[in-house]
């Protein structure tokens, strides 16, 4: 046996777009383990992707913007049996085609529609599939390390994964009146997916947080499907309600000395 003890356990995966998404990374990390990742995609058009490189695995269409969809998604679990260990909601969305708009120039359409799909859909996920939820089933969201860093090129998604970051503290409250159902999320660094390379001007602060590392060195998603598999595992039963840091020590680097060497130095 596996000190993660996986080895047949079911979980959906939420948002496996494609073969550089964290969701497929754990997803990956879930079959070398023996387990049965169930993937999510958002859309139809997507299924046949997905499966060119998931091959064998299970593959659901599920709209988080549509509450219809997850509900159906809900009652077609619970028709064919199936009962899930754990649950992994990787989905982020926000429009940037607007990337010079400062934050107070937000829409509320735009604002709305990307706290729905990123953050309110996680609630809605949970309340509908809660009945094929084991009673001691781990959830567990993708958040980011940053959420107190006004990083101007990511718009409003940082308020939204802090918001986020919110919900997983009353889902752990809530559940717990009548499961031992947890919920914790992964609170991740810069990393180099295909949804980041669509964040404009991404690149240059990818770069820059890579050089905040202790190790100089970017997270990879691979570390952060590591992290989702402890939180999804039976080791980690005493975490519930957490936001787990991973991001190779960005956020307490502020001062290395290579950075600030490099700063002074053009200065007059």
């Amino acid at each position: 046996m596996s000190f993660l003890n996986l080895s047949g356990k079911t979980v959906l995966v939420l948002g496996v777009s494609n073969k550089r998404s964290v969701g497929w990374a754990v997803a990956q990390a879930l079959l070398d383990e023996g387990a049965i990742p169930i993937l999510g995609v958002h859309r139809p058009a997507r299924v046949a992707e997905v499966e060119s490189f998931a091959k064998g695995c299970r593959i659901v269409v599920c709209d988080v913007e549509n509450e219809s969809d997850i509900e159906s998604l809900g009652t077609r679990f619970s028709q064919d049996g199936i009962a899930l260990d754990g649950l992994v909601h990787s989905i982020a969305y926000a429009r940037y085609e607007n990337s010079g708009m400062r934050f107070h120039e937000t829409s509320r359409k735009d604002f709305l529609q990307a706290i729905q799909i990123s953050a309110f859909s996680l609630v809605e996920v949970a309340r509908h599939l809660k009945p094929v939820l084991n009673p001691s089933a781990s959830v567990v969201t993708i958040g980011i390390s940053s959420t107190q860093v006004t990083a101007e090129n990511y718009g409003y998604m940082a308020p939204i994964k802090a918001a986020l970051g919110t919900m997983v503290r009353y889902l752990a409250k809530s559940f717990s009146r009548d499961t031992a159902i947890r919920f914790n999320s992964v609170d991740a660094g810069p990393l180099k997916t295909r949804a980041s390379a669509g964040i404009p001007g991404y690149l240059k602060n990818y770069l820059y947080a890579e050089q905040l590392t202790f190790r100089k060195r970017a997270l990879e998603v691979q570390e952060v499907a590591s992290t989702v598999l402890f939180l999804l595992s039976e080791r980690s039963s005493g975490i519930n309600g957490q936001g787990i840091v991973v991001n190779a020590g960005m956020d307490l680097n502020y001062f290395d000395a290579d950075i600030v060497d490099r700063v002074t130095a053009i200065q007059p």
